[in-house]
Formats: structure tokens, C-alpha cells, sequence
């Protein structure tokens, strides 16, 4: 894990692999500043505050486009001056290196722009 997450891409994953352990997502978690687990370590999850609508609305966007060009689609649930974003690889019923790659990826978006929760 030396190279920086969000400078990873997103493999492609066919299921039938096994999801990360509570341990194993703890070690990507510490790469991922402001992210969380949830529900026994099968999700990952952030949320972020924006001044109006319209900035959450915006971040969304980015994050749907980013999601199509990685292959890799979150949670999404925004509103007025909020977003929350959920991540879970649904083939393995769990995470994966991936969703932390997307978390990382994600982080950077924020930074553009987003205050965290």
C-alpha cells in the first residue's frame, strides 16, 4: 500500500472473493481521513457539508462523473448543504480495496470544495 489510494485505479471485481476483514479495512481506513466504518466494517462512509443546495448538488455530480470513469458507484443521498456517500463492493457483500481507492479519490474531490461533516 505505498502508493497513495487515490492515485490507484479501480479493478474490475468479478465477486467471489472475500471481503476484507474488520482488521484489513482498519489499515486502508487510516488512508482515508475522515471516512468511517460501518455495520461491522461492510460499509465506509463520509458525509459532507456544503453552504447551500446547489454545492451539494455540484459535489455529486463530480463524484457520479468519477464513479463512471472508476467503474465504481457509491451511495449517494444529498441535500440542502449536505451529501453523504456510502461505499461498499455489493458483489462481495463487503469492502474492497476498491472503495478505499474510491474513498481516497473522492477525499481529493472534497478538498476542492467540500467542508467534512
Amino acid at each position: 500500500m505505498a502508493e497513495g489510494l487515490a492515485q490507484k485505479v479501480c479493478t474490475p471485481c468479478q465477486g467471489g472473493v472475500p471481503p476484507l476483514t474488520p482488521e484489513e479495512a482498519g489499515s486502508y481506513l487510516s488512508q482515508t481521513p475522515g471516512w468511517e466504518l460501518k455495520d461491522d466494517g461492510r460499509w465506509l462512509r463520509r458525509e459532507f457539508k456544503f453552504a447551500n443546495f446547489r454545492g451539494a448538488q455540484d459535489f455529486i455530480d463530480k463524484v457520479g462523473r468519477l464513479a463512471e470513469e472508476q467503474g465504481h458507484h457509491p451511495d449517494l443521498c444529498f441535500g440542502w448543504g449536505y451529501a453523504t456517500i456510502s461505499l461498499q463492493t455489493h458483489k462481495i457483500g463487503g469492502l474492497h480495496e476498491n472503495d478505499f481507492i474510491m474513498a481516497g479519490k473522492i477525499g481529493e474531490l472534497a478538498d476542492l470544495g467540500a467542508r467534512d461533516a
